[in-house]
């Protein structure tokens, strides 16, 4: 039988400690998951994704809902258990993500890797107009139509302390 992946998903309650375990192995420390904790005690996610295997749950990512623009959200974080990665799991599930966003007309802003983000869906290009208070070569947008929106992202309040 091949070792493999199931399909993407929700996350349930009560799966938060093994989330907060492959952020840890993912990230090499426990930064990740302390962002995701303030961000669920604010209430500021607005959906937790996670795909599970016979291991266990081997990849994860939350979308969180930006303090402006109004309805626009962030990706972070992103997580790939390191035995899993470079198999084409994380494209997989951002790009799904991304076409979600252009289908249902939600703007969804990431910061990191251009070329990783760029493969699954998200454009640099259209986010060059974007006021961050983090590297704009390093954000990217994924959303509805082509338009190169003039906006200033004010991020969650516990990405302040991240």
């Amino acid at each position: 039988m091949m070792r493999g992946p199931q399909f993407s998903r929700e996350m349930r309650r009560g799966e938060e400690p093994e989330v907060a375990a492959l952020l840890q192995r993912a990230f090499d420390g426990q930064a990740e998951a302390r962002l995701v904790d303030r961000l669920r005690r604010a209430g500021d996610i607005a959906g937790e994704t996670v795909l599970p295997s016979g291991d266990g749950i081997v990849g994860y990512y939350a979308i969180s809902k930006m303090r402006s623009p109004k309805h626009w959200f962030c990706l972070a974080p992103v997580a790939i258990d390191p035995d899993w990665q470079g198999q084409g799991h994380g494209r997989r599930m951002i790009g799904l993500l991304s076409e979600w966003a252009r289908l249902s007309g939600c703007y969804v802003v990431v910061l990191g890797q251009p070329g990783f983000y760029q493969r699954a869906g998200f454009s640099l290009e259209r986010a060059v107009r974007l006021g961050s208070p983090y590297l704009i070569t390093n954000t990217l947008l994924a959303g509805p139509g082509t338009d190169v929106p003039e906006r200033t992202l004010i991020y969650p309040k516990a990405f302040e302390s991240h």
